[in-house]
C-alpha cells in the first residue's frame, strides 16, 4: 500500500514523469516517417507504442480511479488496445502500419492530455484512492519500460529494411576486451526460485517455490560474436545434426545462414546496429539469435542452454559478478566486458539469454482478476523464457526473477546465449 505521506506521492509522480519523458527521449532522432511504418507483424509502428502506453494509463488508471474522467477520443480505445479482450474490441495488429491517422502530432497531443490528467490525479491528495491505484500505476510504468525496449528493437528492424542504412543514434561504441571463456560450478540441491519481498514484480514471477537442481556449470560470460562466427565457418548452418527439427525447417525455408543483421563484406563480418553498420566486434556478446540458433550453437559447442532455474540460482549464488550494459548508458548495442575467469559477467544487461525452459506457470500460479490478468498468463504456451535484460532494457526495470518470453523463431530482440553443462 502507498504510504500515507506527501513525499511518497511526490516520488510516485516523479517516477511517472521520468518514465514518460524517457520514452519521448528515445524518439528525439526520429523523423515523422519513422513513426508510422510497421516492418513486420511482430513489430508495431513507433507511433502505436506511444499511443498504446498512453491508452494504458487512460484506461486502467484514470478510467478506473479518477471520477468523471472522459477519454480524449473514445475511438482510441479501439485503435490502441493491444490484447486485453476484457477491455473491448481491438484493431487488427498486422494492419497497424496501414493507419495514417491519428497523426504523430495528434498522438503526442494525446500523451500530453493524459499526462496532465495524471498530474492532477496524483496531486489530488486522496491517499486512499492513490493507495488503491498504486499497483496499477506500477504495472503501467513497468509496461511502458517494456515498450521502450520494444520501440528500440522495432525501429532497428524498420531501419534495417532501408538500403541507405539509416543511423538511429550516432554513438562510438566502446571497444570490447578479449575475455576467456571459463566454467563456474554450482552444486546440486534444493533452491527457492521466484520473487520474494515487497518490491514490484509481474505475476508470472510468483509464487516463490522450490526446485531441485543437479550439479551444473555455467559459462562465465555470454557467447561472443567471434565464437558464433566460428560456428558459421564450421558449417553450423549446414549441419542438421545440431539443430532441432523445427529449427532446421526454418534454416531451409527462410534461408538462414547467419544471425539477423549480420553482413559479410570484403573486409569481414559487419553488423547493422542502431548506431550504423559497424565491423563486427568479435569480443562483444552475439545477439539477435533465435532460440533455435542459440540451441544449435550450444549443441555444436558440446554444451546446452541453461534452465531458467539454473540461471536464477547462479545469479543468486555466484560470489563474483559484474554487471553488463543497459539502455541508460546509451550504447544501444551489446558491448563486451572483461571479467576474471571466476566471475559471472553480464548476466544483467547487454543481451537477453535464452534458456531451455518453456514459458509456463509456476506451481500454484493463478492470473489476477480483471483485464490486467491477461498481461502474462494467457501467453504461457509455445514460448521459451529469456533472462537478464539487454542493452535496450532500463536498469531499474530488470530483476533476477524477471521472466521474459518469446517464440522460438524470434530474432529481432537483443537475444543471445550463455552456455551450460551438466556435471
Amino acid at each position: 500500500m502507498l504510504p500515507q505521506s506527501t513525499a511518497a506521492v511526490s516520488a510516485l509522480a516523479e517516477q511517472y514523469r521520468a518514465v514518460r519523458s524517457f520514452t519521448e527521449h528515445l524518439c528525439e532522432t526520429l523523423e515523422t516517417e519513422d513513426y508510422v511504418i510497421q516492418s513486420m507483424t511482430d513489430c508495431s509502428p513507433i507511433r502505436w507504442h506511444l499511443a498504446h502506453t498512453t491508452w494504458f494509463f487512460e484506461t486502467f488508471v484514470l478510467g478506473e480511479f479518477q471520477e468523471g474522467y472522459r477519454p480524449l477520443d473514445p475511438q482510441y480505445a479501439f485503435l490502441f488496445n493491444s490484447y486485453y479482450i476484457q477491455a473491448g474490441e481491438r484493431f487488427d495488429r498486422p494492419r497497424r502500419g496501414l493507419l495514417s491517422r491519428p497523426t504523430v502530432a495528434e498522438i503526442y497531443a494525446f500523451r500530453s492530455h493524459v499526462d496532465a490528467a495524471m498530474e492532477r490525479f496524483l496531486a489530488s491528495g486522496d491517499k486512499d484512492v492513490l493507495a488503491r491505484a498504486q499497483p496499477v500505476l506500477e504495472i503501467g510504468l513497468n509496461h511502458e519500460q517494456q515498450h521502450q525496449e520494444l520501440m528500440l528493437t522495432d525501429v532497428k528492424h524498420l531501419l534495417a529494411q532501408n538500403p541507405l542504412n539509416p543511423v538511429f543514434r550516432t554513438v562510438d561504441l566502446p571497444k570490447s576486451e578479449p575475455q576467456d571463456h571459463a566454467w563456474i560450478r554450482f552444486d546440486e540441491g534444493i533452491r527457492h526460485v521466484g520473487h520474494v519481498g515487497d518490491g514490484f514484480c509481474y505475476d508470472n514471477e510468483t509464487p516463490r517455490h522450490r526446485v531441485f537442481l543437479e550439479p551444473f556449470e555455467l559459462g562465465n560470460r555470454p557467447v561472443t560474436n567471434g565464437e558464433f562466427a566460428a560456428f558459421i565457418e564450421a558449417g553450423g548452418y549446414r549441419n542438421p545434426l545440431v539443430w532441432l527439427s523445427e529449427g532446421w525447417n526454418l534454416v531451409e525455408s527462410e534461408g538462414w545462414s547467419k544471425p539477423l543483421y549480420w553482413e559479410r563484406h570484403d573486409s569481414g563480418w559487419h553488423a547493422f546496429t542502431l548506431t550504423g553498420v559497424k565491423p563486427l566486434d568479435p569480443n562483444a556478446p552475439a545477439c539477435h539469435l533465435s532460440f533455435f540458433e542459440a540451441d544449435a550453437y550450444a549443441r555444436w559447442a558440446g554444451a546446452r542452454l541453461p534452465t531458467e532455474f539454473e540461471w536464477e540460482a547462479a545469479r543468486a549464488e555466484a560470489a563474483n559478478q559484474q554487471e553488463g550494459h543497459f539502455v541508460d548508458e546509451g550504447h544501444f548495442h551489446p558491448v563486451g566486458a572483461a571479467a576474471p575467469r571466476d566471475a559471472l559477467a553480464q548476466m544483467a544487461g547487454d543481451v537477453w539469454e535464452w534458456t531451455s525452459s518453456s514459458y509456463g506457470p509456476y506451481p500454484g500460479y493463478t492470473p489476477p482478476p480483471g483485464a490486467l490478468g491477461e498481461y502474462n498468463g494467457k501467453f504461457m504456451s509455445n514460448q521459451y523464457v529469456l533472462r537478464g535484460g539487454s542493452c535496450a532494457t532500463t536498469r531499474s526495470h530488470i530483476r533476477d526473477t524477471y521472466r521474459n518470453f518469446f517464440p522460438t523463431h524470434a530474432r529481432w530482440q537483443f537475444s543471445g546465449v550463455r552456455l551450460a553443462r551438466t556435471v
